[in-house]
């Protein structure tokens, strides 16, 4: 089992910024992919953007360059570096662990964190 943890959300006028932290716990494969969803109310849950132990990174088009996901993996912890917020990122971002052994991919989610963007 895994454990997530996420914080740094909050309210935050178009413009700003915030940071997201996710910290996972418990039996941990070192090969394995730690990212952000999102999902505002009534879409469905998208990806963020995502980072593989080997550093690889993944972001969705319409938050490249302006946000920045890193990792340390020594703590397991992932961050979500977002600059220039607009309204339309405001929606509940959700922390996701994968990681596989063998043929089996195990994945975990984070509780949710509110992020407000206000126009």
């Amino acid at each position: 089992q895994v454990q997530l943890v996420e914080s740094g959300g909050g309210l935050v006028q178009a413009g700003g910024s915030l940071r997201l932290s996710c910290t996972a716990s418990g039996t941990i494969f070192s090969i394995n992919t730690m990212g952000w969803y999102r999902q505002a109310p009534g879409n469905q849950r998208d990806l963020v953007a995502d980072i593989n132990s080997g550093g690889n990174t993944n972001y969705a088009d319409s938050v490249k360059g302006r946000f920045t996901i890193s990792r340390d993996n020594a703590k397991n912890t992932i961050y979500l570096q977002m600059n220039s917020l607009k309204p339309e990122d405001t929606a509940v971002y959700y922390c996701n662990f994968k990681h596989r052994r063998a043929i089996v991919t195990y994945e975990y989610w984070g509780q949710g964190t509110q992020v407000t963007v206000s126009s």
